[in-house]
């Protein structure tokens, strides 16, 4: 893990940031129905943070290995591109440089969240590299920072954060909220 001078130089350049879904926009717990859907659990602070990093022209996007009609639909909510999502994603590093021709983005200048093993590569690619807290050890030590928050807790609430104040967004932002 970097200094927090470091940490901000790398936030500042960022324009998209990608995250994998479960284990980071959720806690990774999933509940099979018997009618073949699923249930997922999202943090309300992460998506107002989503909310927010759009408001300040940034994009945000998912690339999962699995596949689920919740998380398109609570992407459309957050206001993700749809062109930004992917999921059921086999390869990684190939729906990665996709998402990155879609988004007119260089590797420098996108953030990756993640929490296990598969999203390693992208890590490693990646200006931003971030582990939510309770990513497995392997994760943990090739980001460049590890959230205070776990996964689907407030850790991608954290990392926009980071963001929107390294770009000097966040007091502008936060007006709206403070006014009389």
């Amino acid at each position: 893990m970097e200094d927090l001078a470091a940490i901000e130089r790398r936030a500042a350049r960022i324009k998209l940031l990608l995250m994998d879904c479960d284990g980071v926009l959720t806690d990774g717990t999933l509940m099979l129905l018997d009618t073949g859907d699923e249930q997922k659990f999202f943090n309300v602070r992460d998506g107002h943070g989503l909310v927010l990093l759009h408001r300040a022209g940034l994009r945000s996007g998912i690339i999962s290995g699995r596949s689920s009609s919740v998380v398109t639909r609570r992407a459309l909510e957050l206001g993700m591109e749809p062109g930004l999502v992917r999921q059921g994603t086999l390869n990684k590093i190939k729906d990665f440089e996709e998402l990155r021709a879609v988004a007119k983005v260089q590797e420098h200048e996108v953030a990756f969240v993640g929490d296990d093993v598969t999203d390693i590569p992208l890590m490693q690619r990646v200006e931003f590299a971030v582990a939510v807290a309770d990513a497995v050890p392997e994760t943990l030590s090739v980001a460049h920072y590890v959230t205070q928050a776990l996964g689907g807790r407030g850790a991608v609430r954290e990392v926009v954060e980071i963001i929107l104040k390294a770009q000097g967004h966040w007091n502008s932002l936060m007006q709206r909220y403070f006014t009389l």
